[in-house]
């Protein structure tokens, strides 16, 4: 009977753990999900009135005015001054937890003509990149790697011997012309400036070298996603990254040429399609200025040349607490001249450490399922567009599905414009 009894209280104690367990993972879930529902930045438009609504049991207090507090379980209008401002709101779930801050930003409204239409992209690095170290034999046959545990994997050249590094082909020329001789690099190395003694060596045949690879320019095949009144664009929806290093390349010069597409390789199931396209590198050709390489896309003007679809008005931006699920269309050129298709927008979220992927969608149009597949590569940065108002961009395509894609919102790409 004692024995029973035993097993009765350690059952008890056991079963009042695992409760207490499943309630402490109920709450820490739920926590998350209020969290990640909110974004870090609300924007509103200068001069106009907003209404969101989160349908959250918690309670917001802009900083600046500690006598208002707003509850977020209801709409909520937010009136915006009529110049730019910005303010910090801090958020309690159930009027008690501390939730997170919030920025609010006021910001200049703004039309943007749609583009959708194939750019080529060249972009010359700010140095040259270093893509890995290696190892060759030496003249009396030996293994040596002289830029081993000097260079790393992502640095930038930046100075030779005291002189700016203008490509990799001046790297090479300096380093035969060496005979040997030590050389002092200059090297960005994330947000450090160092310098480092490199020694080059013979090879079998007698060259000179350091055992690095490196690379000092990028170039390929995008789609540009709008055009402000001022001529300046966005495009991609996501950075030029390094196929090597998966690093966003830091920018030196950028040039956009124009480029025709003359294949479509259809995106199938663990294999993604692709555009396929002639650049041609002339002067003729360039159709606009890079001026910034960022995470959310490339940004710079376009010249006045610069032939727009003369069929599509510029149209308002839709913010991210305007946007929601459902029908919506994606603007871009597969069939000769930029066309809409359709899609359905399947997931919206609002984590910041993944700007790129907020926009969860799948393509509806039998026109692009055929022609496409889907989402391919190249299709990075065509316009989505929901109830007449720009939402976002392009920017991966999932390649377990061709028909579904991820997108960025246009704010976020408005931010660095």
């Amino acid at each position: 009977m004692i024995c029973m009894e035993k097993n009765v209280r350690r059952y008890r104690v056991f079963l009042y753990i695992f409760l207490g367990f499943a309630i402490g993972m109920f709450c820490w879930a739920s926590y998350s999900y209020y969290k990640q529902s909110i974004p870090d930045t609300i924007r509103i438009k200068v001069g106009t009135s907003e209404e969101i609504n989160f349908g959250i049991p918690a309670s917001g207090q802009i900083l600046a005015d500690s006598t208002r507090v707003i509850a977020l379980n209801q709409p909520v209008t937010l009136v915006a001054g009529k110049k730019q401002e910005s303010y910090e709101m801090e958020l309690k779930l159930f009027g008690v937890l501390p939730l997170k801050n919030v920025d609010i930003e006021v910001i200049e409204d703004t039309l943007l003509t749609p583009v959708g239409e194939p750019i080529g992209i060249y972009v010359k690095t700010q140095g040259v990149l270093v893509i890995d170290t290696g190892e060759f034999q030496s003249k009396t046959g030996e293994k040596v790697s002289p830029s081993r545990y000097k260079l790393q994997e992502g640095d930038y050249l930046t100075a030779i011997d005291g002189m700016a590094v203008t490509g990799k082909a001046q790297i090479k020329e300096y380093v035969e012309k060496s005979k040997g001789k030590d050389i002092i690099f200059q090297i960005a190395r994330k947000d450090e400036v160092i310098q480092v003694k490199i020694t080059p060596e013979s090879d079998k045949q007698g060259s000179y070298k350091i055992g690095a690879w490196l690379r000092d320019s990028a170039q390929g095949i995008g789609t540009m996603t709008y055009i402000d009144q001022n001529n300046h664009f966005g495009a991609l929806g996501h950075g030029i990254n390094d196929m090597d290093t998966g690093e966003l390349l830091k920018l030196g010069t950028g040039l956009l040429y124009e480029t025709h597409i003359v294949a479509i390789q259809k995106g199938e199931r663990g294999v993604p399609g692709e555009l396929t396209g002639i650049i041609e590198y002339e002067a003729d050709n360039v159709t606009g200025v890079i001026s910034k390489n960022t995470g959310e896309g490339i940004y710079g003007v376009v010249t006045e040349g610069f032939q727009r679809n003369k069929g599509i008005s510029a149209m308002p931006v839709a913010l991210k607490h305007e946007i929601s699920t459902g029908t919506a269309q994606i603007y871009c050129n597969v069939e000769g001249k930029s066309d809409f298709y359709d899609i359905e927008l399947t997931k919206l979220s609002y984590q910041e450490e993944n700007k790129n992927r907020q926009i969860s969608f799948r393509v509806t149009d039998e026109r692009l399922l055929k022609k496409t597949g889907g989402i391919v590569q190249g299709m990075s940065g065509a316009c989505i567009i929901k109830d007449a108002k720009i939402i976002g961009a392009v920017t991966h395509v999932l390649v377990d599905d061709p028909q579904k894609g991820y997108g960025i919102f246009i704010e976020d790409m408005l931010v660095n414009n």
